[in-house]
């Protein structure tokens, strides 16, 4: 997956002794295990993502999701140059049945089964994805047979982005290794399939992944199944996640087709694979899956024939934090826990819909600026996505002190809509703030959200809005990918913001003042992290800088031009990790 994730020593052992001698464990130990082959996966199946390096239960929590299947992330080794697999690449967890050999043995005995992954955003980009890090194709095949033979798997799944993608003598080490285990398998009467988990564009693989499936061709590996990661697509723009998704996909069976000329158009779209990830995605709101788009991908990959289902990642799957993007414990939206493996979970028995009688919401515009002592108005449009139209109550949450907010009607029938009313007194305090606007019926709930922001004195002019982002939200901050506002560290009060800075980027965040003209002002507030700048620019230029393991407080004075416009910036430098800033403000 995109997002940067963490990916018995007598296996261990053994494995790199069969490797020196040059030889894959076909010939002894593997052979033996495959005498109990496993059971072959459904033709279309469910199988999200499951973070295992975070103490959680496989078993406990398929069954509290209803995810019968799920896909192990991910396998990789302790370091480069390695050829020894490890869960996450932690030698603590070593490919080993007392590694969640239980709980996949569990989850078999509900009718399931395991997908382990190999690689993930952190090993492709630290070296660790073992194709990239071991230069033996009979190491790395042995490595592959020692996964499926300790969990008596059917299926490894390739997760390949970032710079394996770059890395052409991994990928034909990877595409080697691969057609020796099928030779293996078939030598010893064991289905084993292989899937490619790779990055996209909204019309199919970029030429980097395909590179990947054409090696694979020339190597003679047989790749079963495309899953292609149906987010992220870092082009700056806002995107239509469902019907993106349906683009991509239908680019890629295209590209399978210049593959796999003899294969009919069943069997190119029984090639490919969907993941998703559900809420706000770690690029930010533009890439926003909503439970909406849920029903709608669902329902267009029972009609098309897609292999599987998937999205990262199982631990996701619940709305404990509205307005985060990116995080691995919740979507970032209003969501009932488990909403989107509910909705996907059909699918792999190839059921005739995810739910029935189930309708969206939505609120247009989506935003409004109101002086206090003002008023905005917006369309909340109901629509069925599946079943027949049922009675929907509408409510709202989240308004601040001295701003209600009204629905008329207040209930409708899926369809129809009401006009949302939001009022604010002359007492509002400036900020930025997400109004809820929730439609019920019965068991089901969805929400939409609606981001209201009360200006200050003069519209706006003077003030640094939401610098204490007790709002919870960025608005009206902008942020490069991966900026959130979080709940610690935070100097005061209960949030404060983070600008995600990596290998490519100082994960800047913005937000643009107007000023009184040619006046002296003071940006100030507390920075915690490496290299940690704060500044302003356009109308004038003044920064500071620090590295401090706690909040420190910075103080830039500065003096705006004729037009009194500055940005305001947070920001922290290339590769020195994530900083963090806090109640931030502008006087004069």
């Amino acid at each position: 997956m995109r997002r940067p994730r963490t990916v018995g020593a007598v296996l261990g052992a053994l494995a790199t002794v069969v490797a020196s001698a040059g030889l894959v464990l076909g010939s002894g130990a593997g052979a033996q295990a495959a005498a109990t082959a496993a059971t072959p996966l459904p033709a279309h199946v469910f199988a999200p993502y499951f973070e295992a390096w975070n103490g959680d239960s496989p078993a406990a929590l398929s069954q509290a999701s209803g995810a019968k299947y799920l896909t192990m992330a991910f396998i990789q080794t302790q370091a480069r140059g390695s050829c020894t697999p490890y869960w996450n690449g932690d030698a603590g967890t070593p490919i080993a049945s007392s590694e969640f050999g239980a709980d996949f043995t569990t989850i078999r005995s509900r009718g399931g089964d395991v997908i382990p992954s190999f690689g993930g955003y952190a090993a492709d980009n630290g070296g660790t994805e073992i194709a990239d890090s071991c230069t033996s194709v009979d190491s790395i095949a042995a490595a592959y047979e020692k996964v499926i033979t300790t969990y008596d798997v059917s299926r490894l799944d390739m997760d390949i982005e970032d710079n394996s993608l770059e890395n052409s003598a991994g990928i034909d080490r990877r595409n080697k290794a691969i057609k020796k285990v099928q030779d293996w398998a078939a030598a010893n009467g064991r289905s084993v399939q292989i899937s490619y988990t790779l990055p996209t564009t909204t019309s199919g693989l970029a030429e980097s992944g395909l590179a990947v499936l054409e090696n694979a061709v020339s190597n003679g590996a047989k790749v079963d199944l495309v899953n292609l990661m149906t987010f992220d697509y870092y082009d700056g723009a806002s995107h239509n996640m469902a019907q993106d998704t349906q683009t991509a996909i239908t680019g890629l069976k295209g590209q399978l087709a210049g593959l796999y000329p003899s294969k009919t158009d069943a069997q190119l779209w029984g090639m490919t694979g969907i993941i998703e990830m559900p809420g706000i995605d770690d690029y930010g709101p533009a890439e926003t899956f909503t439970t909406a788009d849920a029903t709608q991908v669902y329902n267009w990959a029972v009609s098309k024939g897609v292999s599987t289902l998937s999205f990262w990642a199982l631990q996701r799957d619940n709305g404990g934090c509205p307005g985060t993007g990116g995080s691995d414990t919740c979507s970032g939206i209003a969501q009932d826990t488990w909403y989107f493996s509910h909705t996907f979970a059909p699918f792999t028995s190839g059921g005739s819909g995810p739910v029935t009688d189930d309708y969206s919401v939505a609120v247009t515009p989506a935003s409004a600026t109101v002086a206090p002592g003002g008023s905005a108005t917006a369309t909340v449009k109901t629509a069925v996505t599946s079943g027949s139209a049922k009675t929907v109550a509408l409510t709202t949450s989240g308004a601040p002190a001295g701003v209600t907010a009204s629905l008329s009607p207040a209930s409708v029938t899926a369809g129809g809509t009401s006009t949302l009313t939001v009022s604010t007194s002359a007492s509002a305090a400036p900020g930025t703030y997400t109004i809820n606007v929730t439609g019920a019926s019965g068991t089901l709930s969805h929400s939409a959200p609606y981001t209201l922001t009360v200006s200050g004195p003069g519209g706006g002019t003077g003030s640094l809005v939401n610098g204490g982002f007790e709002t919870g939200s960025l608005g009206p901050w902008t942020c490069e990918s991966g900026g959130a506002v979080v709940s610690t560290p935070v100097h005061g009060g209960t949030h404060a913001l983070a600008a995600a800075a990596t290998s490519s980027q100082t994960g800047e965040c913005t937000q643009t003042l107007t000023l009184a003209p040619n006046t002296k002002y003071t940006l100030q507030g507390w920075v915690q992290g490496n290299y940690g700048y704060l500044g302003v620019r356009g109308g004038a230029s003044a920064s500071t800088w620090g590295s401090s393991s706690g909040y420190a407080k910075q103080s830039v004075a500065f003096t705006t031009g004729t037009s009194g416009t500055v940005t305001v910036y947070l920001h922290g430098w290339y590769g020195q990790g994530t900083v963090y800033g806090d109640d931030l403000s502008v006087t004069s």
